[in-house]
């Protein structure tokens, strides 16, 4: 049923299935108008916080299923985002009386963006978020431990009413991970977009942008390691698998930064990388309290 690839990271390259992502997409659609046809999330204004996920989370699938099938190039499905961030505009506007216009961020204290914030700064969240959950990925369970630590934390300092509204899919996103760590299956570019919109969107909607700019700071620092890259030196970031372990000769991801001289297997960059977006996750829900 199921398209496969092969495992380029396990001996033998065995084939397994690929883009289940989509079962999170969804699911998590399903589960959004659940919330809402239950009355669970009722509707502020006219806007619902459910359906604005809902509708995030089925462009992410979409554009992360195009990019699986035609495989878009990077000046493209970098700002396809951008469309996504119409509903959350649309829902903030809707708000406006309840949504806070300014971020507050560590050592830089409270910046208040006005109008500036629902035409501007909501799309360069959707699409700096979106993009770097999609950058960090490529070893079993990195595309997918990592993005529900931060969704973990997040839901940890969200209202209980919001926490209801993401458990759902949270759920199935860990059930996924399982057998992704264990090289079962790959979500695709269809499960981190979605997962990535769903970070981005779920943030906003709660007013947690703090918490979740500070817990994304390593997929940041990934992504601009590969940008600057592939922009000064034109190339990419690669290991090498040589049956057991990976290691690289140069220093352009967080992976490759990580494996430089340094022979590791594919579950102990895993591990490395999900504690250090842990750590700051923690800060990042620590800075809510502040």
């Amino acid at each position: 049923m199921w398209p496969k690839v092969p495992d380029q990271h396990k001996p033998g390259k065995p084939l397994v299935p690929w883009g289940l992502g989509v079962t999170y997409v969804l699911f998590a659609t399903v589960y959004f108008f659940l919330m809402y046809f239950l009355k669970i999330d009722s509707a502020t204004n006219g806007v619902s916080a459910s359906l604005t996920l809902a509708v995030c989370v089925l462009f992410g699938g979409f554009m992360g299923m195009l990019d699986d099938w035609i495989d878009l190039k990077w000046r493209y499905k970098a700002f396809m985002p951008l469309i996504a961030a119409l509903p959350l505009m649309y829902y903030a506007i809707a708000n406006s009386n309840l949504v806070r216009t300014s971020i507050s961020l560590p050592f830089i204290g409270l910046i208040q963006f006005g109008n500036f914030y629902y035409f501007l700064i909501i799309p360069l969240i959707v699409m700096i978020v979106t993009n770097a959950v999609n950058m960090l990925g490529g070893l079993n369970g990195l595309e997918t431990v990592c993005p529900a630590i931060v969704l973990i934390g997040l839901i940890s300092v969200s209202p209980e009413p919001a926490q209801i509204l993401l458990a759902g899919p949270l759920i199935i996103w860990l059930i996924l991970a399982y057998f992704n760590v264990q090289g079962k299956l790959f979500v695709g570019n269809t499960g981190s977009f979605a997962i990535g919109l769903t970070i981005a969107s779920f943030a906003l909607v709660t007013d947690l942008k703090s918490s979740m700019l500070i817990s994304i700071i390593p997929y940041v620092f990934n992504s601009a390691f590969i940008l600057l890259s592939v922009f000064f030196i034109r190339k990419k970031a690669n290991v090498v698998f040589d049956g057991k372990r990976l290691v690289s000769e140069h220093r352009r991801s967080l992976v490759t930064l990580l494996t430089y001289h340094r022979p590791l297997t594919e579950r102990q960059i895993v591990a490395i990388i999900s504690a250090i977006v842990a750590v700051f996750t923690a800060l990042g829900i620590l800075y809510t309290f502040i």
